[in-house]
This record gives structure tokens, C-alpha cells and sequence, in this order.
């Protein structure tokens, strides 16, 4: 998972994605921010759906998806047919994460409003009725996505009811953020919960947090050097050490019920570690 909003220009994109599709990695997935958080200016963000529509074409297997994309920044109708479109141009690869957006910063550069959390939550509501609509039941709406019956809705947060409600009733994955073990497994329990008293399957759930890797301790230490010099943080990413550490406490992860782990990235130029995720991958799936 890339912050494309912390000055990923389009060489790096295409750098990016191709070492993770070269690594076996199942998905590649984006922010949607406009306005840098971490790095400042001049950093900044190409558009995440332009981005990936053009990704679309240099692969030829790995997912693609925005995690996630804001309410505020477009209508119902448009995200519907950009995802569609990414959907067609990349064979039926695409994933669209949706939230109500909460960088306010970005929406006063860029001129977006900027309404109440209520509000912005009314409007993810609306919209994703919106999408689905337009991908499943307008008659006047077309193209229609390649996947069927749909492709895959994921709503994210802390396991809110609001949030949660919605993602029972429009979405197939929930994820979670920076989640410790303990908070992952009373979110995923809240979901399970939700879904039971709706009568629908459990949805998938997930989780973003952050990673910094190595083949071994060396490595691994001098990555987490840049990503405090990166983040301005003291601190560690939740997934931090060598393949094996890693592999070990995502297994944590995985007990609780955690079924995918998108993995932010935050030094975009290093792209070796890309391919160091992949032996990650590869040793989980062992």
C-alpha cells in the first residue's frame, strides 16, 4: 500500500508496481489524497484514478484498488465509472476502498467542501447506493463493470457502528487501521457481529498498518532509519524486523482473524523492498 500523496512521481509508480507484481504480491493498492501529510511540500499526488488506469496496462495480474477514496472529492456517478473503467482496462483487477474523507487540508487546497463528519457520512451512505446502482441495476448505465457480479466494496475504520453498519449492508471487506492484536480481534468480532444480526456472510476483514522489512537485522534497522528520518517519528511501524519476525506476527495477526494485511510503504524509493514483501508473502503462504 502506497501513500501516492507523499510525492510518488509516475516512474516510481510504474517501478513500484511492476516489482510487485514481480514479487507475487496479490494486490497493489493507493491512498487518495491530493495534499502531502508526512513529507510537505513539494510533494504532492497524482490522481490516484488516472494512476491506476494507467497501471492497468503496464500489468497484467495484480489487483489494483484505492485505499481509500473520499466522498468529497467526486460524485457517486464519476468514482462508479472510474473504477469501471479500471475495471475494463485492466481485465477485471479492480478494488474500490471508499470513505467519507477527513484531511481537511487537502480539501481547503483544492477547493472541495468540507462538511461535517454526519454529513460526509451521509454522503458515503448515498454514494455507495450510488455505485452500486450504476453497476449493477441502472439499465441506462453502461458499461457495466467486467467483474459479477460486481467488484469488490471495502469500508474501512475503527469498528464504529455507523461505519460498520454501512459496511455490512454495501461493502465485502472491512479493514482496519494501525490496529494492535487485541484491537484487531474486538474489531473483527464487532463486524462478525454486525453481519450475523444482518443475516449476511461474515465480510472479509483486513488491515493497513505500517512495515518496514529486511532479509536480515541489518537491513532491517537501516530501513527503519529512513522511515523515522521519512515520518519524523522515534517510533517503529507495527510490522518492523526480518522476514521471519514479520511472518511471526502477522501469524499473531492471522489467529485473531485477520485475513489480508495491506502494507504501507512509506519510502516509495526503495523499491527493493518491494520485492523483500514478496518473500514475506511467499513465507506465509508456506
Amino acid at each position: 500500500m502506497l501513500e501516492g500523496q507523499e510525492g510518488i512521481e509516475w516512474e516510481q509508480w510504474r517501478a513500484l508496481a511492476a516489482a510487485a507484481e514481480d514479487a507475487g504480491l496479490d494486490a497493489f493498492f493507493r491512498s487518495d489524497h491530493y495534499r502531502s501529510i508526512l513529507r510537505g511540500e513539494p510533494a504532492g499526488s497524482l490522481d490516484a484514478w488516472a494512476t491506476l488506469a494507467a497501471l492497468a496496462v503496464t500489468t497484467t495480474r495484480i489487483r489494483l484498488g484505492t485505499l481509500v477514496s473520499p466522498v468529497t472529492f467526486r460524485p457517486g456517478s464519476v468514482l462508479a465509472k472510474n473504477a469501471a473503467t479500471v475495471d475494463h482496462i485492466s481485465g477485471g483487477r479492480v478494488e474500490l476502498g471508499i470513505g467519507a474523507g477527513w484531511y481537511q487540508a487537502e480539501h481547503e487546497t483544492y477547493s472541495f467542501p468540507f462538511p461535517s463528519t454526519r454529513e460526509r457520512f451521509d454522503e458515503l451512505e448515498r454514494q455507495l447506493g450510488e455505485v452500486h446502482r450504476h453497476w449493477a441495476e441502472k439499465s441506462d448505465a453502461w458499461p457495466k463493470p467486467l467483474q459479477q457480479p460486481r467488484p469488490r466494496i471495502i469500508i474501512g475504520g475503527s469498528a464504529r457502528p455507523r461505519g460498520v453498519e454501512l459496511a455490512v449492508r454495501y461493502a465485502d471487506e472491512y479493514n482496519t487501521t494501525f490496529a494492535s492484536v487485541d484491537q484487531a480481534r474486538e474489531r473483527r468480532r464487532a463486524v462478525d457481529r454486525a453481519a450475523h444480526d444482518a443475516g449476511r456472510d461474515p465480510l472479509t476483514f483486513s488491515v493497513m498498518t505500517g512495515c518496514v522489512v529486511g532479509r536480515d537485522a541489518n537491513e532491517a534497522v537501516d530501513r527503519l532509519a529512513r522511515w523515522r528520518r521519512i515520518t519524523g517519528q522515534q517510533g517503529r511501524p507495527t510490522f518492523t524486523g526480518t522476514v521471519d519476525e514479520v511472518v511471526e506476527h502477522l501469524r499473531a495477526y492471522e489467529a485473531v482473524g485477520v485475513e489480508r494485511a495491506m502494507l504501507q510503504h512509506l519510502d516509495h524509493e526503495d523499491i527493493e523492498m518491494v520485492g523483500v514483501l514478496g518473500e514475506l508473502a511467499a513465507a506465509l503462504r508456506g
